[in-house]
């Protein structure tokens, strides 16, 4: 069994609800959730978090706006719709038992 893979397979599997919390925290352009995503360890590629969004968007979770860049063209800052707070917090919810059912599984 090869480690790396089973701990990418894992990161994959919450990869949504992370970018949904760093996105409740303020809207974010997506170099900066790239950022973000690095800093605390869940590496994220631009081929990855795009078709991303465009989901989230498509599915009422996330809106954006347009800003002017002073360094080159507007920049699309994502953001939590109600909806996309609503399902945040049922992930929250969701994750809250996964945690406490490994727990239970670790006693």
């Amino acid at each position: 069994m090869n480690l790396e893979n089973t701990k990418a397979q894992m990161r994959k599997g919450i990869l949504e609800y992370c970018i949904l919390l760093n996105l409740s925290k303020k809207p974010s352009y997506a170099s900066d959730i790239i950022a973000e995503m690095k800093d605390a360890q869940m590496i994220v590629v631009e081929g990855t978090l795009y078709p991303l969004l465009t989901r989230l968007k498509n599915d009422g979770y996330l809106g954006y706006r347009w800003e002017e860049s002073v360094q080159g063209p507007p920049r699309k800052y994502y953001e939590l719709t109600d909806q996309g707070k609503l399902f945040l917090n049922e992930l929250d919810m969701a994750w809250g038992e996964l945690v406490e059912a490994i727990s239970q599984l670790k006693k």
